[in-house]
């Protein structure tokens, strides 16, 4: 090597561990002027010698003028979310239920949780090559260029002992200082506030252009390392090992032997959290062998071995003017209430959620109250009480629910055992046409181009009465309507040709059937393979299906039986869409399992108790939470429940192990 890319070597190594020492240890050795002569010292070296350029540089993280869409990438892990936890007594609960799974001795290690925008970075022989948002869990966006922007993220690993491929999992964060810095220069250029940190983070962090980003100076903490060949067993000490490969791991988390340090780590953050230069809404708890995290497995949205427990939301006292009625996409009608304004956690608040018609009930609300607003995870408002020591004797009117749609006048029905209202006239009522509309572009399921304000206008041109209409539309019928260019018209049309793609499990989701999200689709798709299959489906057959209740079952059955959305589906089977499981999806599956309900009990070694039930369905058979007259094979690990063991020497019920069950689904055997 000449001297020139000697002496860049050097800047860059000097640079890059003034960054770890600014922006990771908060210890920096040099002034902001010394830095900035050296980045350019090494910017102006680097455009001289164009042929010593390298993509890992210090200089590369102000970003680049060019700008491009976000392109989604498959999750290796997916990124669920955790159980929420709001007292002392939910967390004994977490570690009650952890301590009878496992039936060993086992640590919890307690984090904060922070309030940002959930990331995952792969680093590759030491080098970050991809940084994805958790999207919907399973995908999310590439956002490399601008995460390669944000100065706490090394771009290059410190050290020698990490694995050669691994995944580390954090929170992109807005300080709070950077924030109200923001904000006000904003508010200069009369430009709309962010509402919170989070908010301000995440828009930063979908900026097609990386120098916008860069200038917003987000940070970064990691909380979660993956991968085939880590270090340890020991979540604790894999974060060790990545706070010395130069990650931004805090120094708040401690590993707890007792519920009592758990207790205390929570009483400690209740209000030091406050003096934190970042936002956070909880705390997040979680085993800390690797091992017993897989033992422990998944429920469809969270893992079991890790729980958030969430801080007790700020409190204030406003004026309650008015109450209005929504109606939403399902016929429900939320009641919400229009407040004076008033400063709360960070924003101010206008209107608050009432939720239903017990909850109004419940508060004796009348018009002109005091009420105490709080926001549940510091996020969503709600009207939790009412100073009645303020009321005037001249009391307003009492807030009472409607009981007919606010829209199309329909009378309003309650179905027994639900707290929700629902306006009936699902296909007559604008709001619920339009909402289904809606959810059906979606991005988690048809991923058509456009919003809900283009949706309101071709509805209001009598263009739309349902999804189905979407795909007649003609490039002329959008030229016709105002805001539409050719471009723009020929792009939504791209958007309609492309969703005719769509996996089947995602456009059963976006058909709006009451109570089938995301989750509970895909168990449908796979267990009815084809659409006519869940069509003629009974009560019988869908709750056969794991974690399908009678109410869902029932609600699937109401929504085929009517003859407009049977009208719909053909319609859209017309249109090209898909309506049966794919060809790999398909390939993979066997009956070897059929009719048998197997229940799954213990600790394993070879699979993870997620895995074994998603092996029991892929070969069709099904899973079961207890034993009964019904159950034909218990699969045991170690430690099967001792309760579980003694139903099934009593009903006759097989027990089997591990192996016996592969060579099940392998051979067929019984």
């Amino acid at each position: 090597m000449d001297n020139v890319g000697a002496i860049l070597q050097q800047l860059r190594a000097e640079l890059e561990q003034h960054n770890y020492n600014y922006y990771v240890l908060s210890q920096p050795t040099i002034s902001d002027r010394e830095y900035d002569e050296k980045m350019l010292r090494l910017q102006k070296l680097e455009a001289e010698h164009p042929e010593y350029a390298d993509p890992f540089s210090p200089t590369q993280r102000v970003g680049s003028d060019l700008t491009s869409d976000f392109k989604q990438v498959l999750h290796q892990y997916p990124m669920l979310s955790l159980s929420n936890t709001y007292s002392e007594g939910e967390v004994r609960d977490f570690y009650e239920r952890t301590a009878r799974s496992l039936n060993e001795p086992f640590e919890i290690v307690a984090e904060l949780k922070y309030d940002g925008v959930s990331i995952s970075l792969i680093y590759e022989e030491g080098k970050l090559v991809r940084a994805i948002t958790r999207g919907d869990g399973t995908r999310g966006d590439d956002v490399t260029a601008n995460v390669r922007t944000i100065r706490s993220i090394p771009l290059k690993l410190q050290g020698t002992d990490y694995p050669p491929v691994f995944e580390i999992r954090g929170e992109i964060l807005l300080p709070w200082q950077e924030y109200e810095r923001l904000n006000k220069e904003r508010e200069e250029q009369e430009e709309p506030l962010f509402a919170n940190p989070r908010n301000a983070a995440s828009g930063t962090l979908k900026q097609k252009n990386p120098v916008v980003v860069a200038s917003r100076k987000l940070d970064a903490y990691f909380y979660y390392l993956l991968g085939e060949q880590l270090p340890a067993d020991s979540h604790y000490d894999n974060l060790q090992m990545a706070r010395g490969w130069g990650l931004k791991v805090p120094d708040v988390i401690k590993k707890c032997m007792s519920l009592q340090d758990v207790y205390d780590y929570i009483n400690y953050w209740n209000n030091e959290r406050k003096n934190l230069p970042v936002a956070t809404d909880g705390i997040v708890l979680k085993v800390n062998s690797l091992r017993q995290q897989r033992n422990l497995g998944f429920t469809a949205k969270s893992p079991r071995w890790a729980i958030a427990y969430k801080f007790q939301a700020e409190r204030a006292v406003t004026r309650l003017n008015s109450v209005s009625f929504q109606v939403g996409r399902t016929g429900a009608i939320t009641p919400v209430a229009n407040l004076e304004p008033v400063q709360l956690a960070g924003t101010v608040v206008k209107r608050a959620s009432l939720h239903n018609a017990d909850i109004i009930a419940g508060l004796d609300l009348h018009l002109g109250d005091s009420v105490f607003v709080e926001k549940g995870g510091e996020i969503i408002p709600k009207i939790v009480g009412v100073d009645i020591d303020s009321r005037s004797i001249l009391l307003g009117d009492k807030v009472r629910f409607i009981s007919s749609c606010p829209v199309c006048g329909t009378p309003l029905i309650r179905p027994e055992g639900e707290a929700a209202h629902y306006c009936p006239n699902e296909s007559g009522c604008p709001p619920q046409i339009k909402g289904k509309i809606e959810h059906f572009i979606t991005r988690k399921a048809m991923n058509i181009n456009i919003g809900p304000e283009t949706v309101e206008d071709l509805y209001e041109a009598g263009y739309i009465q349902n999804a189905a209409d979407l795909y007649i539309l003609t490039i002329h019928d959008l030229l016709r309507l105002e805001r539409w260019a050719e471009k723009s018209a020929r792009n939504f049309l791209e958007s309609l040709r492309e969703s005719r793609k769509v996996p089947y499990e995602r456009v059963l989701f976006g058909l709006g059937i009451r109570y089938v999200g995301e989750t509970v689709a895909k168990r449908l798709a796979v267990a009815f393979p084809e659409i006519d299959l869940l069509i003629k489906a009974s009560l019988e057959e869908l709750t056969d299906v794991d974690e399908i209740g009678g109410r869902i079952a029932q609600s699937v059955i109401n929504y085929f039986s009517d003859e407009k959305n049977q009208e719909l589906v053909n319609r859209l089977k017309e249109y090209g869409l898909q309506f049966s499981l794919s060809e790999d999806m398909l390939t993979n599956r066997s009956e070897k399992l059929k009719g048998l309900s197997i229940v799954i009990s213990g600790t394993f070694t070879l699979h993870s108790r997620d895995e074994y039930k998603a092996m029991i369905e892929q070969h069709g058979g099904k899973n079961s939470g207890s034993v009964s007259g019904k159950t034909d094979y218990i699969l045991a690990g170690d430690n099967m429940g001792p309760a579980k063991l003694e139903k099934a020497a009593k009903l006759g019920v097989k027990i089997i192990d591990e192996d016996h069950f592969l060579k099940m689904i392998a051979d067929g055997m019984d």
